[in-house]
Formats: structure tokens, sequence, C-alpha cells
């Protein structure tokens, strides 16, 4: 038996109590899971680094030096710090104290040799250190010190009941010796050579005990590689199974229909970003296998055209489409879009959703079995029993974080060969994200804004500046423009202070009185007609004002709409706040986004709103807030459990991920079913892996 796989209890100096509280706070059931529990931090006492040898990793280091200078620097609302420039014969760097600045300021003396300890951090080739622990160096040479220790993730339990980290630091030690610490290779060798990567051993051994700062951080870079590169491994290979078994439709005519709309009808000229987009999405239907391709592109930037373009090489090869889309609001919108983009083509398009009365359905349903109905666009209606395609090729389907597997997969169920799928998103995933959780899809990017459109502006104001805004709302009414405010809450909540839309709709009734000012409300508790009857009053002009909670998020499209005001903004998240602000935008006018709080702002909050005051760009805005948020938020729980990941960190080793995907990807272009002699053992782990879920259960 693999001695990995012993019972944590048996390791000695553990025993069964310990065992089980290892079990239920940590899910440490076997040696193989106490191996991989890696450090998060290290202290290391064990000598003194120079300036210019400091490393990017997680330790902390000790060096000896002098400081030149000092000062206070203010920062936010009567906020000081203390910098300090601390120096040796190599090189200079930061000290920084936030809190006890004065007094610490006293304490220092300039000129005299210190021993500082502590984490460092670097911008490009300039460090610093955070609160450093400082000791003259004569008191330091009279004082005990120890080795380089790592610091093991633990909970307050744990400690309670005596398990410290002296005491995992020991069971490792234990550990060591009980297994010989012999690990088998999981990496091929012309990998582990092209990367100039440390064996499997010495890495295992260099995580828990690193003889130096520069064996650890060869040790981190070769398991984290290893970590990403098992998962990029088996994304890529679910997408390329799915590309030899899943037959398609070959789309192989471009008929006359896509030619005369691309010839006549285009209402404006394709940004190079779509033509890239569409070239991709044919290339995948011109082959004999099912096309399953994800297409992101921000609010605006010409999704529903691309849709409608390869609807149109469907039916040019005989083939029906459909569009889901989550809401009927959003149904709506994209058959009023494509209707008018279609209008002088000979295309029947119809739409199906939960308000469609029983004589539509009736012709709906017919025309869809006998093939004369071209394109339906529906919400999860489409889904229904009823509803069969005579030969459905393309199935699109709008905001696919909406939809469930299951319905999903009931779409696939309408035909004996699977349609081609297109899931389009204006939810910008970072590209980092993307290849971890989409890596079986590929994807497509529409990284460009048609042309005329001018970007938004974009500003924040406290509520103190109310009346100038109020007087900027008036001004662009009396231009003919229309308003959105947008409201977090509904109900006064007894806890938080939100803006309640209630009280902000009557005060905006008074400020914007009629005659001159009408206004529209609507909100999640309104049944669906009204709010269908609020929007459409918003959409032909009626009223000026749209006072909504993020009902509106997705999917409302006036042109007019010039100005977006977002009240108690900071209690709105990054991604949320983009979806927004792209409501507005969508005419030829500049349209402004005003983002309104109160003074008291987290430093989350500060950030989220300096970004979207900085940028437009839905990718850069999906890379704060996955720094500030992490991906299990982003993902929601339900997704976030696949990326449990144990030493890489999704955020900070982009870098590292980007080189494992590409040479997962060499690999199986090279030997798609792993058979080569080298690469044996990659092999069996990896059909242990996809029979399990945890990867290092096997990679040690």
């Amino acid at each position: 038996m693999n001695p990995l796989q012993t019972p944590i209890e048996y390791l000695k100096g553990i025993g069964p109590s310990r065992g089980e509280l290892l079990r239920k706070e940590l899910n440490i059931h076997r040696y193989g899971d106490l191996m991989n529990l890696f450090p998060n931090r290290y202290i290391d006492r064990t000598r003194y680094y120079k300036i210019n040898e400091l490393q990017g990793t997680t330790a902390e280091v000790q060096i000896i030096g002098k400081i030149i200078h000092m000062k206070t620097v203010e920062f936010g609302k009567n906020q000081k710090r203390l910098v300090a420039t601390f120096t040796d014969e190599t090189g200079q760097m930061d000290l920084t104290w936030f809190q006890g600045v004065k007094w610490i300021r006293e304490s220092l003396k300039l000129n005299e040799v210190y021993v500082i300890f502590g984490k460092t951090s670097n911008y490009g080739s300039q460090y610093s250190m955070a609160h450093p622990e400082m000791e003259l160096l004569a008191e330091h040479k009279a004082s005990l010190r120890s080795a380089m220790q790592p610091v093991y993730p633990s909970t307050e339990k744990l400690t309670q009941r005596g398990i410290t980290n002296r005491v995992v630091n020991k069971a490792m030690q234990q550990l060591f010796i009980e297994t010989k610490a012999q690990f088998i290779e999981t990496l091929p060798s012309n990998i582990l050579d092209n990367l100039k990567l440390i064996s499997k051993n010495e890495a295992m051994f260099n995580i828990h005990f690193p003889k130096s700062q520069e064996l650890l951080a060869k040790a981190q870079f070769r398991l984290k590689f290893e970590e990403l590169f098992f998962i990029q491994l088996q994304l890529i290979t679910k997408n390329l199974i799915r590309k030899h078994k899943i037959k398609g439709h070959p789309f192989d005519k471009v008929g006359t229909n896509f030619t005369d709309f691309y010839n006549n009808h285009l209402p404006f000229e394709l940004t190079n970003a779509q033509k890239r987009v569409i070239k991709e999405i044919r290339n995948d239907m011109g082959s004999n296998a099912q096309m399953n391709r994800l297409l992101q592109g921000d609010v605006g930037s010409g999704k529903t055209i691309v849709a409608l373009m390869c609807m149109l090489l469907a039916k040019d090869n005989g083939f029906q489409s459909c569009l889901m889309a989550p809401t009927e609001i959003l149904a709506n919108q994209h058959f009023i879009g494509l209707t008018e983009l279609a209008k002088d083509l000979n295309i029947n398009i119809k739409i199906l959703t939960g308000s469609s009365k029983t004589a539509e359905r009736k012709i709906i349903h017919e025309q869809l079995e006998n093939g004369t109905l071209d394109i339906i666009i529906g919400t999860h209606a489409l889904l229904e029993d009823k509803v069969k395609f005579h030969n459905l090729g393309l199935a699109v389907i709008d905001e696919q974080h909406r939809f469930g597997v299951e319905q999903r997969s009931k779409l696939w169920k309408k035909n004996e060969i699977p349609p081609h799928i297109l899931v389009m998103t204006a939810t910008p995933i970072p590209r980092t994200l993307a290849m971890s959780l989409y890596g079986d899809l590929d994807i497509s990017v529409i990284d460009e804004l048609p042309p005329g459109r001018k970007p938004i502006q974009t500003v924040h104001r406290f509520d103190s500046n109310r009346l100038k805004v109020w007087k900027f709302l008036k001004d662009e009414i009396a231009k003919g423009r229309q308003v959105y405010i947008v409201y977090p809450l509904i109900n006064e909540s007894s806890t938080q202070d939100y803006k309640d839309l209630m009280d902000g709709y009557e005060s905006i009734s008074r400020d914007f009185p009629l005659p001159n000012y009408s206004i529209s409300i609507v909100h999640g508790q309104m049944k669906p007609a009204e709010k269908e009857a609020e929007m459409q009053r918003f959409v032909a002009g009626k009223t000026n004002i749209m006072v909504a909670t993020t009902v509106i998020e997705v999917g409302v499209n006036v042109p007019n709409a010039s100005v977006m005001v977002i009240e108690s903004a900071e209690r709105f998240g990054l991604s949320q706040l983009h979806q927004l602000r792209g409501r507005v935008g969508r005419g030829a006018d500049q349209s402004y986004c005003i983002l309104m709080t109160g003074f008291k702002l987290s430093n989350d909050s500060k950030t989220r709103l300096e970004t979207m005051c900085k940028t437009n760009d839905g990718f850069e805005i999906a890379e704060v807030d996955l720094k500030l948020r992490g991906p299990g938020d982003i993902l929601g729980t339900q997704q976030s459990g696949i990326l449990n990941l144990q030493i890489a960190d999704l955020v900070k080793d982009r870098d590292i991920l980007m080189v494992a995907r590409e040479y997962a990807i060499k690999l199986l272009k090279e030997d798609a079913s792993m058979e080569k002699p080298e690469y044996q053992k990659l092999r069996e782990i990896f059909i242990e892996m996809s029979a399990k879920k945890n990867i290092w259960n096997y990679i040690s």
C-alpha cells in the first residue's frame, strides 16, 4: 500500500483525538493530505539579506542597514503614515507605518545600524516593508534566533485544542521520516528540462523545510505549475474529446442570405474584432464537430449582429436557429433588434415567451415543426416539450450563467445531432478565470466598440453635491435626453441606511414636478405586465426619468437615455456597476454615469469607485474585481468549488497559468492519448484524477 494512503491518526504524535480534529477542521484524512498542507508563509531567521537580493516570495526576511530619512505622508481623511528610507550598501527600500506614527518616529534613530524583519512587497524593482520588527544590531546580536520556519494554515479550534504551528511542524517532520520522503515524479522530463524545474522530491522537501529563499521560490514555482498544468490538461482534453466524439452539422455553404446581408444591409461597418470573431465561428461551424464557443463582449460591443450573421449561415445551410435569453425584457429586446436588422431579408423570425398567446403559440409550434420558421427567440419557454424543431442547427444562449446545465441540455435533445452552441455574455470574465472555468469552451472576444460611440464619462459625487447633480440632470432633460436613477434596495432595511427606492421616488417627484417632468418606476416586486408597461413608457420617451432597482441591469436599450445616476454606489459590486453603466452610451450623444455616495467609504469601495471613473474597459474592471473578491465570490459558491487550489492563486499566478496552459496544449497536440513511454506516469495520474476530483491525492 502507498504509505501516503495511511489514515492520519497512525502518525506518531497525532493519535485518534487529534486525527479527528484534523479531519473536521482541515479536511486531513490521510498522510497524503497532511503532506499537501502547504505553508502560507515562512519566518526566515537563517540569514541576512541584502536589498538587491530580495525576491517576490511570501517569506519574511531580515536585513541590516540604516534609516537615512523619514517623512510623514497624509492620505485619506485625517490619516497619516510614516515612510522611512532604509539603505544598505546594495540599495534602498521604504519602511512604512500606518499606526503609532508619532511614537515610532520619536523612537527611531537616524544613521544607526538596525536589523529589520518582516514581509516585503514589491512594485517592479522597488521593495517596501510595512510595520517591520526593528532591533538595534547590538541588541540583536545578544538575542537567540532560530532557523527558517514554515507557518501552516490553521483554525481557532485547532489552536485552542493545542494543535499549534509547532505541533504541525513536528508532525510534518515525522511524516517525512516515516514515508522516507520518496515521491514519484509526475511531470515528463522534457517539461522539467525546458522549464528548468526542480524534481518532485526536492520541491516537496523545500516547500516544507526550505534551505534557502532561492530553493523555496523554485519549489513554489514547480508545485504551482504542476497544479495548474493538470487542471488545464483536464479541461483541454474534455474539449478535444467533445470535438472528436460529438459530431455537428457542417455548415460548409456561405449562401445568399449571409452575403446579401453582408454586402447590402449592414447598418454599419463591422469592427475588426467582429470580423475576427465571425471568422472563428465560421471555421467552427464549417468543421464536422459541434461548435461550443463562448462569445465575450462588453455591453454595446455588437454581439447581436454577430449572432444574426451566424443564424443567416445556418439558414443558408438549411437549418433553423434559436436564441434563448434569461428574461422576457431581454428576449423582447433581441426580437426587436433582430427584426429591425433583418427587415429587408426574406426571413421568418418569431418570439416565444411565457406571455405569448395560445393562438400565437399554435402557429409558432407548427412553423417550427414544418421548417418554415427560420429563427425563434425566446425565454425558458423554448425548453418546453411541446416545442419541436424541424432541424435546429444553431442555439445562441445569452448570459448563460443564468441558465442551469439541465436546462441547456434540454435544447441539445431537440435534435438527433446536437446544434452548434454559441454562448454570449456581456459580463467580462478575467482571462485567467475564463481559462480555468471555460477551458473546455473555445473563447472569442469582441474587444472594440463600434465606431461613433463616445466613451461614457464617469464621475464620483458625494451626497452633499446633490443640488449640482440635479441641476445637471435638468439641463440634460432640457436637451431632450432621458435619465436613469438606480437604487440598491426596494424597502428600507432596519439595520442599514440604504437609500430607499420609495423615499427616493418621492423626493425626486418633488424636485422634478409634473407637468414639466414625468417619472417611471420599476422594481422587482411589480407584476411583469406593470413592469413592462412602465418600461415601454420610458422607451417611447413619454417619461424623462426612470427610477429603478437593478432590474434594469441587463438588457434595456434606450439610445436616448444619456445619464445613469447610481445611488449608494458603494453598495454595488464592480461588475454590477459596470453593467448598469452600460445602459447608457447607446446613442450618438455624450453619456454620463454619476456614482453617488456618502463620505464613509471602505478601502475596497474607494478602489471600486476609482476603477469605474478611470476605465470603461470591462476586462480591466473584471481583473480588479477578481483581485478584490477572489475567484470564489465572482463565480458564486456553486462554481467556486472547482477552484479550491492548494498552492496556486489565480490572481497572483496568472503568468504560471499561461505557461501551464501552453505546455498542456503542446503536449496534447503531440500525443493526445499520452501513449508515449515518457508520458506513462502522467497518463496514470490523469486517468485516476479524471475519475475523482482532488488532484493532489494523485500527484503526490
